[in-house]
């Protein structure tokens, strides 16, 4: 079944967990979604994953709309997500509007995302109100990193609790239909979602969230520039590549591959007339 905004409410009242996985070009997404995952995040985090970049803030629109249009092309019955760039939106509501569009129409995108509570609200009203949904994102907030000083766990102290329940809070009041919860405390996570009326997808949020998300080269173990603590890998998948990539390299250079078997046949009658017409020395 297509999962759609209206499929994560429902899922969120019948008590059904959600799985959103991050993808970033066709073949994975074909994948993803062909493994039944609810929804895909075409994550600003390809900046770190794909383009070698330290963080997510030299991400451009320009990206998001590239990679965005390929994992559509790819993805069947997930939801596509896609993540609004640093910069895109928090200028000012035109911009916000503009660009969550141009991720729409041009990447093809279900839906996106951008981080903030309630500094954010009224680009999320605005744009929920141009008929586009809205997934708010919370707690570490990855384009802010540079004004957290680091990758820290937010809402530890009750003050920062606090302000994390009442952005929650204002975030679905703006319009949003999930919000992220991101390297928060798990017992705080469960309180943001028995408050709202919208699924929290989790990442390092504990068990109680309504859905989960991982980078997929994290949970893949493709990826280990570094291993956040809240990243289970399902697989090795990285050292798999790496062995395959290890015995090609042996292969053709110890002349083992290509076999016959990998090759194409002609009539050997024709080759022997070729040899026959042309010789290195009238090629030379």
């Amino acid at each position: 079944m297509k999962n759609t905004v209206s499929t994560f409410l429902a899922a969120k009242q019948n008590g059904k967990k959600l799985t959103m996985l991050t993808a970033y070009d066709y073949s994975t997404a074909k994948l993803i979604s062909s493994a039944g995952i609810n929804s895909i995040l075409v994550g600003d985090s390809l900046g770190n994953v794909i383009l070698g970049y330290e963080d997510t803030v030299s991400v451009t629109m320009e990206d998001m709309i590239h990679h965005s249009k390929a994992v559509s092309r790819g993805s069947s019955d997930s939801l596509v997500v896609v993540d609004m760039p640093f910069m895109s939106y928090q200028a000012s509501v035109y911009d916000a509007v503009v660009n969550a569009g141009r991720l729409m129409k041009e990447g093809r995108a279900g839906a996106v995302k951008l981080e903030g509570g309630k500094s954010v609200c009224p680009q999320i009203k605005a744009i929920v109100d141009s008929g586009i949904p809205v997934m708010a994102h919370l707690g570490l907030t990855p384009q802010s990193v540079n004004v957290f000083g680091g990758y820290k766990v937010q809402g530890k102290t009750e003050q920062a609790a606090k302000q994390l329940i009442e952005d929650a809070l204002a975030v679905q009041q703006a319009g949003a239909f999930s919000v992220v919860l991101e390297c928060v405390p798990s017992e705080l996570a469960k309180l943001v979602t028995e408050l709202l009326a919208i699924p929290t997808i989790g990442i390092g949020a504990g068990n109680d969230c309504d859905g989960q998300v991982l980078v997929n080269q994290d949970m893949l173990g493709m990826f280990n520039d570094y291993v956040p603590k809240f990243v289970k890998q399902f697989a090795n998948v990285g050292e798999i590549m790496t062995n395959a990539f290890k015995a090609y390299d042996t292969e053709v250079k110890n002349g083992a591959y290509p076999e016959e078997k990998h090759g194409y046949q002609i009539d050997s009658s024709i080759i022997d007339h070729l040899r026959n017409t042309y010789s290195r020395k009238d090629l030379i």
